[in-house]
């Protein structure tokens, strides 16, 4: 829905002459077999913007989109995908250097705002960080279990398996569990390897191609002034709260569960890559935390400033900046983010 949606505002918006193409559609995939310029010449005609959808099922996308980007210069290409990790490992190479990529998150809380508005929004908070904010799960309320349950089948197992790098399904799940368990705390690969009786290799390779499909993302960790600093560490989130809770198999609302806590970190740091990703400026995003266990939920250097925040889902908790912290990183700015201020967090640059 999502990608489907963009493209035709995009073609709306370009006012070009378009050629759509559907890899879904056989006689397209035979049209990107044994590929030249002349072969495709009667099929873009006088069109100024071609788009291919569905391009991950084109065995050889990316050499027929390389042709036509090289041969016909004044023409515009617009490629989308269901499956970002097949799509990518089609057509980067071929096309390196001449593609812009662009990744479709599920919706924003600025996006859901501006829709529903602010306090409407607001009152949904609960929904959100059950469910997530997947354009079919917001868009067809009551329905919202049954959606996820699909989208976790299709999305998270299928389109990863049949890339044929998993040789152990069952694994896969079992790594995507253990993973949603330890949202907010430090990832080890040693340590998931000796709990799953597997080996840190294979461990790695699936949580990096978890993340190359866009199901989860790395947090790493500060560490340059203090000398018991936790080094190369990560933390590991899900891009959405409804897949991390389709993993679990738990949509139980928030008054009866034990990890509102996990829940309300996801959700505000895949919130803020949301938004790191659709501003102009860079901001390197870290977590904090000691030997002795004093820790930062998340950190930003922004213009080499660091900015920590701790996130607390009860407002009447209190929380303080470690001095250990404040002494090794003089001048950092620190913020509690609650349930009273998140929208701040959320919509701030």
């Amino acid at each position: 829905m999502g990608k489907t949606t963009l493209v035709d505002d995009l073609v709306r918006k370009l006012s070009l002459k378009t050629l759509i193409l559907s890899g879904d559609d056989a006689d397209i995939r035979e049209l990107f077999t044994n590929v030249s310029a002349s072969q495709f010449r009667p099929v873009i005609g006088d069109n100024k913007l071609i788009v291919i959808d569905e391009a991950q099922r084109i065995p050889d996308a990316g050499l027929g989109i390389k042709i036509i980007h090289d041969n016909f210069k004044d023409v515009q290409i617009i490629v989308t995908g269901s499956s970002s990790l097949e799509l990518a490992g089609k057509i980067k190479e071929p096309m390196t250097g001449r593609k812009f990529e662009f990744f479709l998150h599920p919706f924003s809380f600025s996006e859901l705002t501006d829709y529903h508005g602010f306090l409407d929004e607001k009152r949904l908070l609960d929904q959100r960080l059950v469910f997530g904010s997947y354009p079919d799960v917001v868009v067809n309320a009551g329905n919202e279990t049954r959606i996820l349950k699909t989208l976790a089948s299709d999305y998270l197992y299928k389109d990863i398996l049949s890339i044929g790098q998993i040789k152990k399904p069952v694994l896969l799940e079992k790594i995507l569990k253990a993973l949603a368990l330890q949202i907010g705390n430090e990832v080890s690969f040693n340590e998931l390897a000796q709990l799953l009786e597997s080996d840190k290799g294979t461990i790695e390779k699936y949580i990096d191609l978890l993340e190359k499909a866009y199901i989860i993302f790395k947090l790493p960790g500060l560490s340059r002034n203090v000398r018991n600093e936790i080094k190369k560490g990560r933390k590991i989130y899900f891009f959405d709260n409804g897949i991390r809770n389709a993993v679990m198999g738990n949509f139980l609302p928030l008054s009866s569960r034990v990890d509102t806590g996990a829940l309300w970190e996801n959700y505000l740091v895949s919130e803020r890559f949301k938004l790191i990703a659709n501003i102009v400026e860079t901001l390197r995003p870290y977590f904090w935390r000691t030997a002795q266990k004093q820790e930062i939920d998340y950190i930003e250097e922004h213009q080499d400033k660091l900015f920590a925040y701790e996130f607390k889902w009860s407002s009447t908790k209190r929380s303080y900046l470690s001095k250990t912290f404040s002494n090794a990183y003089p001048g950092s700015e620190f913020k509690v983010i609650t349930r009273e201020n998140y929208h701040d967090f959320l919509g701030e640059s």
